[in-house]
């Protein structure tokens, strides 16, 4: 069975860091993007940033762009998401999911198309 399990998130003070943690099994984990996605009460799901197969292909949403970094282990079937300067709007429940790179980078805009999505982690950004 394909799991993805995200993990990592916590409560922090705005300008902190966290890193979150996507540990998957179940498929060939190489061959597939990872995209990361964010849920807060009363809004709508919002793409963050999701990597390919390889890590050389990134996309950040511009709210992150510059404060966020995602990187892939495929060694240890692992993405991450580094997330630096953060700010209470930051605040939300993040998953992971999983497809093509077509569909995932169709997905940071809101297209429907992730085959599989996670477990969440709750971060929390607040003084």
């Amino acid at each position: 069975d394909v799991q993805l399990q995200a993990s990592g998130g916590g409560l922090v003070q705005p300008g902190g860091s966290l890193r979150l943690s996507c540990a998957a099994s179940g498929f060939t984990f190489a061959d597939y993007a990872i995209g990361w996605f964010r849920q807060a009460p009363g809004k709508e799901r919002e793409g963050v940033s999701c990597i390919g197969s390889s890590d050389v292909t990134t996309y950040y949403s511009d709210s992150v762009k510059g404060r966020f970094t995602i990187s892939r282990d495929n060694a240890k079937n692992t993405v991450y998401l580094q997330m630096n300067g953060l700010k209470p709007e930051d605040t939300a429940v993040y998953y992971c999911a999983t497809a093509t790179w077509e569909a995932t980078i169709g997905a940071m805009t809101g297209r429907d198309g992730m085959d599989y999505w996670g477990t969440g982690t709750q971060v929390t950004v607040s003084s």
